[in-house]
């Protein structure tokens, strides 16, 4: 068997880290690309159809140009295989798959596959081609299901609820099984839910800022939502793939909960979103029961005592701040549109 990867004797040193990026079209793709840049790495990234996408979240930081694109189908082993031997990754960061968790109710088997297929095909390519790339997944608190309104950290045991929560908890036993097994240096980034800008309109975050503003704007919308009382753990993204390549810079692989430590209810948010913007949400917001999920988590937060210590990150944007982060931005975009 030969590849360019496994023939470490006949390859010049490289001076440059190289690092491939699934999922870099998506929002934490986007800021971990423009992170790993500033820090001089070559980057490269895929999509499903590179030719047609328009990778817009790199466009609006700035770094599209910067970074080379393909086509890859995640849940192809041989198109796996293909872009990780061409690429010759030092680094591997798998941020790719179905990412809503409403959604995956909808599409169970495309979330499974999207995630859990797609991981295994990573995994088992680098095994084959005896790569000594580092290689990061995407986890999610979500995992952890319904822990009683104790925070999570990695002792903690999966109760996943949802098929977005199973498919991730499948991705990260296939790391665990494959750095124990084949001495991977494979990891898994179990981060709690962490919002910017570049979110789509579909999370709720989103939505609340992008009718928030409106309605500031003089908009008579009403804007519809279901559960209020659920409580997460919402830190910034642009800090979270911080810790993701942090990870990757450890002597030995393990896995990390990546969390600000607090719980604030959906009611807080909206709450905070509305009075920045000198409005009464009780005015303008209405419940829909249709919105509800057919299983909800009612409190998720993490502990990231372990991050803090042996990572030295620690999430530093509050819960006000974002939002008023993301309310500036939505202001900008409405301003240029």
């Amino acid at each position: 068997m030969t590849s360019g990867i496994i023939e470490e004797e006949n390859k010049v040193p490289r001076q440059q880290k190289r690092a491939l990026i699934f999922g870099i079209s998506g929002q934490d793709g986007a800021y971990l690309a423009k992170l790993l840049l500033s820090k001089g790495y070559e980057v490269h990234g895929t999509s499903r159809d590179a030719e047609v996408s328009n990778f817009n979240k790199l466009k609006i930081l700035g770094v599209r140009e910067q970074v080379k694109l393909y086509s890859t189908v995640l849940t192809d082993f041989r198109s796996t295989l293909q872009v990780i031997a061409q690429v010759e990754p030092d680094e591997i960061y798998n941020l790719a798959g179905q990412s809503s968790v409403g959604l995956s109710f909808q599409q169970p088997v495309e979330t499974l596959d999207s995630i859990a297929i797609a991981s295994l095909n990573i995994l088992e390519s680098l095994r084959f081609l005896g790569a000594k790339t580092r290689f990061y997944n995407a986890g999610s608190s979500e995992c952890f299901g319904d822990n009683e309104g104790r925070p999570a950290d990695e002792a903690t045991a999966f109760r996943p609820r949802s098929p977005y929560a199973v498919a991730k908890a499948t991705a990260f036993w296939q790391v665990t099984n494959y750095r124990e097994s084949y001495g991977l240096f494979a990891c898994s980034g179990i981060l709690f839910n962490h919002e910017s800008p570049l979110r789509p309109s579909r999370f709720v975050t989103k939505k609340i800022i992008e009718k928030a503003v409106q309605i500031s704007n003089g908009s008579k919308e009403i804007l519809k939502l279901g559960d209020l009382s659920i409580k997460r753990d919402w830190g910034w993204a642009p800090e979270y793939v911080e810790a993701m390549w942090r990870m990757l810079q450890q002597p030995k692989p393990d896995d990390f909960v990546i969390a600000t430590g607090e719980a604030n209810s959906l009611k807080d948010f909206l709450k905070i979103t509305f009075e920045k913007l000198e409005l009464d949400w009780n005015q303008h917001v209405r419940f829909d029961e249709e919105l509800l999920r057919p299983s909800e988590l009612k409190v998720i937060f993490g502990d990231p005592s372990k991050a803090m210590k042996e990572l030295g990150w620690q999430a530093k944007l509050q819960l006000p701040e974002l939002i008023e982060q993301m309310i500036r931005a939505e202001q900008q975009k409405i301003s240029v549109n």
